[in-house]
C-alpha cells in the first residue's frame, strides 16, 4: 500500500487504479465493477471479494464456495454479487468516502480488502464488498491528500449540505429527489442484502468511537484494546451521539424508532438515512469514527464542575463566530459575478450552498446547548466534544466560504483568510492536537471493522441466525 507508506488520503481515481489492480491480480477472487455514476458523471466503483467454503455441521461445503466472478473486464456492470444465487452465504457492504472531508476511508476499504484476502476466517461463507467512494464529487472538491496541519486541511476544505449528502439524503428528501450516489447506494444494499453495513467516517480533531444501529455485544472491549495500543483517544462524549445508550466506552447505539430524537442537532433524523436500509434485510450498520488529530481532552470521563454553564458559554461564543463568517457572506450576495470563482460561477456554487447550510444550523443547536433539556450534569469530555463541534462548524463555514473569495479576488479575502488561520491555530492549541499518521488511522478501522463483524457472527449463531 504505497498510499498508506507516504501518508497521503488517496484519491477515488487513485482508488479506481488501485482497485483494478486487486482485481487483475487476483481475477477468480476479486472484482471491481461500476454501481453507479454521480451527478457529475463520475463512475461509483465496488469492490467485491468471493466468499469461500466453509463447513457444515456434517463436513460438507456450504454457502457460496469459491463464488467466482464472471469473466468480466474490471470496471463493467455484471449480473449481482460474484457468482450464482448464494445459499446461506451472507455479506458484509464497507461504505467509504460518504463525508467528503472525510478522506481516510477509501483507504480502510483498500488495507481490508488486502486483509481479507490473505486471511480466510472473515470470508469463510461471506462475501465482502467495499463502495470504495459514495461521494467522488465532493472527493473532488475537497483536496487535501496530504494535510500538514488543522490550516492546511481546511485550505481546501469541502462537505456539502445535507440533502447532497449520500448517506443524510433520504433522511431530508422526498424519494423522488434522491440524488444518484444515494440511489446507487440503495440499490447496493438492496443487492447485498448485508449482515452487516459498514460506514467509514473521521474527524479532523478528537477521538474514535464507534455508533451502531442495533448493539452489537462484546465490541467495545476489541475496540477499545485497539484504540489503546495505537494511541488513539476513545471519544467517551460524542455530541453526534449525545443522550444515546451506550454499552461501553466509545460506543453508541442509536436509539430506537419512536424515542426521542435520535440525531442531535441536526435536522436529520438518523432512522431514515441509509444506514437503517440494512434493517429491511435483517441487517446492522456500524459507523466507525477515527480522528485525523486526536485530544487526549476527549477522552476524560470525569465529571464536568458546570456543565450547564459552558454550554451557554460555548453557545455564545458560537453564535458570535457564525456571525463573522454571515455577515462575510451577506457581502458577497450582490456580486453575482460571472468570471472565474464568483458567485456567479457554477464551481462556486456548491459551496456556498455548503456555506448556507452550515450556518443555517446554528441557531438550532445553540437553542439545544441552551434549552431546558440541556444537561445538569455531564463529564469533561462531553464538554470537550461539544467544544470541538462549535469550533469546527464555524471553521468550516468560513474555509469554503474563503474558497470562493479568494478565486474571485474578493476584497474580504484577506480578513477572512486571518480568521481562518486564527481559528485553526486556537483549535489545535486548545485541544493539544497530535497528528495520527494515515496507516494508523486505516489499521484502527480495519481492526474495529473486523471485530464488529466477528462480534456480531458470535452474537447471532446461537440464534442461527448467520
Amino acid at each position: 500500500m504505497t498510499l498508506l507508506r507516504d501518508m497521503c488520503y488517496p484519491t477515488p481515481h487513485e482508488l479506481g487504479l488501485a482497485a483494478r489492480a486487486l482485481a487483475d491480480e487476483h481475477p477468480g477472487e476479486v472484482r471491481l465493477r461500476q454501481a453507479g455514476t454521480s451527478r457529475a458523471g463520475r463512475p461509483i466503483w465496488v469492490l467485491s471479494v468471493a466468499a469461500t467454503v466453509r463447513a457444515t455441521a456434517d463436513g460438507g461445503p456450504s454457502g457460496t464456495a469459491g463464488r467466482a466472478a464472471p469473466d468480466l473486464p474490471a470496471g463493467t456492470d455484471g449480473p449481482g454479487p460474484l457468482g450464482p444465487p448464494r445459499g446461506d452465504a451472507r455479506d458484509v457492504l464497507v461504505v467509504a468516502g460518504a463525508h467528503a472531508n472525510e478522506p481516510v476511508g477509501g483507504a480502510t476499504a483498500l488495507s481490508l480488502a488486502h486483509r481479507v484476502l490473505r486471511d480466510p476466517a472473515p470470508r469463510a461463507g461471506c462475501g465482502w464488498h467495499f463502495l470504495l467512494c459514495a461521494d467522488p464529487d465532493g472527493a473532488d472538491l475537497h483536496r487535501t491528500p496530504r494535510p500538514y496541519s488543522l490550516l492546511d486541511y481546511h485550505r481546501h476544505f469541502f462537505r456539502p449540505p445535507g440533502p447532497e449528502q449520500p448517506e443524510w439524503a433520504p433522511s431530508l428528501l422526498p424519494g423522488d429527489r434522491l440524488p444518484p450516489e444515494t440511489l446507487a447506494l440503495l440499490a447496493l444494499i438492496d443487492e447485498l442484502r448485508p449482515v452487516l453495513q459498514v460506514s467509514l467516517h473521521a474527524t479532523d480533531l478528537g477521538g474514535s468511537w464507534v455508533q451502531l444501529t442495533r448493539d452489537i455485544p462484546g465490541l467495545a472491549e476489541p475496540f477499545g484494546k485497539s484504540a489503546a495500543e495505537l494511541h488513539i483517544p476513545v471519544e467517551n462524549g460524542a455530541s453526534d451521539a449525545a443522550g444515546w445508550p451506550s454499552p461501553g466506552p466509545g460506543i453508541f447505539v442509536i436509539p430506537e424508532p419512536g424515542s426521542e430524537a435520535a440525531g442531535a442537532f441536526h435536522p436529520e433524523d438518523t432512522r431514515l438515512s441509509t444506514w437503517y436500509h440494512a434493517h429491511l434485510y435483517g441487517g446492522t450498520t456500524a459507523i466507525v469514527e477515527v480522528p485525523m488529530w486526536a485530544s487526549d481532552l476527549v477522552d476524560d470521563p470525569t465529571p464536568h464542575p458546570d456543565p450547564r454553564r459552558a454550554l451557554r458559554m460555548l453557545a455564545g461564543r458560537l453564535t458570535a463566530d457564525a456571525a463573522l463568517v454571515g455577515a462575510t457572506r451577506e457581502r458577497t450576495r450582490g456580486r453575482d459575478r460571472q468570471g472565474p470563482g464568483g458567485p456567479g460561477d457554477p464551481a462556486a456554487a456548491p459551496l456556498l450552498r455548503a456555506v448556507d447550510w452550515t450556518l443555517a444550523l446554528v441557531p438550532r443547536i445553540t437553542r439545544e446547548w441552551t434549552g431546558p433539556g440541556a444537561p445538569a450534569e455531564a463529564t469533561a469530555a462531553y464538554i470537550a466534544s461539544i467544544d470541538a463541534f462549535g469550533r469546527r462548524l464555524s471553521l468550516r463555514a468560513a474555509a469554503m466560504l474563503l474558497r470562493v473569495l479568494r478565486a474571485e479576488g474578493h476584497p474580504a479575502a484577506p480578513g477572512l483568510e486571518r480568521l481562518v488561520t486564527e481559528w485553526c491555530e486556537e483549535f489545535a492549541a486548545r485541544f493539544g492536537a497530535r497528528w495520527i499518521p494515515v496507516a494508523t488511522q486505516v489499521e484502527h478501522q480495519s481492526r474495529t471493522v473486523l471485530a464488529a463483524y466477528d462480534k456480531l457472527v458470535a452474537a447471532r449463531r446461537p440464534t442461527g441466525g448467520l
